[in-house]
């Protein structure tokens, strides 16, 4: 009985879920010295340990590390181990140790075995990801190009957005995102006073600026990678439209050969 539950794929993914409410609820401030959850949470952890020393027992090494998920378990369990010192007090200072049992969370990702047709799933992210790298890279050299443009045009009048070229880069990437591509102008221009005071012209050339960053990089550069990705990702369904629609035509020209053959016959 003991043996089997270990064993129970059913009971160590319950037991995974169950594990992350805690650590869920140990991220409240004022939980995160609940003394009940941490009692939990190391019971969780030594739970884990037991799993995979009982199951290296029952398959033996090389059984057990020939599995990619007992492997990946194996790896976040040992990770989490530092974090049992906190509860030991062996260590005077263990807020970083604390962090580590965080590393469970990870876990949750065995859930993703349930997903249908996953291997496929996966072959296509990798397929996508490949075919996405150049879209990508251009994007960033766009975003690294407006970046330092952006940072001597505007760093001056507007340090909080671009003071210096990494500030800059992230709030480029920001309007990329078309996120606050109306708000950033508009602070910009209400908040530059004195002799870097925005006239009429200077502030239509910031906006038209800012727009053309979000028609460039957003709308056509963004949506340019989507496409490229979502196109790689289902390109496995097409494949197979079209291996059935060619047999669907080689059946007809069967049928039709056969139809144009008895028709002779008489």
């Amino acid at each position: 009985m003991f043996k089997a539950f270990f064993l129970s794929e059913k009971a160590m993914l319950s037991a995974i879920l169950c594990n992350a409410l805690v650590l869920f609820l140990l991220s409240f401030p004022q939980l995160v010295d609940n003394g009940f959850l941490l009692g939990l949470d190391y019971l969780f952890l030594l739970l884990f340990l037991i799993e995979a020393l009982v199951k290296l027992q029952t398959f033996g090494r090389k059984g057990y590390f020939s599995s990619g998920w007992n492997l990946f378990d194996f790896i976040i369990v040992v990770a989490s181990l530092p974090s049992f010192f906190a509860f030991l007090s062996i260590v005077p200072d263990y807020s970083v140790l604390l962090l580590l049992r965080l590393f469970r969370l990870v876990r949750l990702v065995r859930f993703m075995e349930f997903v249908p047709n996953l291997k496929q799933l996966l072959v296509g992210l990798g397929r996508a990801f490949k075919a996405s790298v150049f879209v990508l890279v251009a994007l960033m050299g766009y975003n690294f190009i407006l970046a330092v443009f952006t940072c001597h045009a505007y760093g001056t009048v507007a340090p909080n957005y671009f003071g210096d070229p990494l500030l800059s880069a992230y709030t480029i990437f920001q309007l990329f995102t078309v996120e606050g591509w109306n708000e950033i102008p508009k602070q910009i221009i209400e908040n530059a006073t004195g002799e870097s005071a925005f006239g009429y012209w200077e502030a239509g050339l910031l906006k038209l600026y800012i727009l053309l960053v979000v028609l460039t990089g957003g709308i056509f550069g963004m949506s340019l990678a989507n496409a490229v990705f979502v196109d790689e990702m289902t390109i496995d369904n097409n494949e197979n439209l079209e291996h059935k629609i060619t047999d669907l035509e080689k059946q007809i020209q069967q049928l039709t050969h056969l139809i144009e053959n008895k028709v002779l016959d008489k």
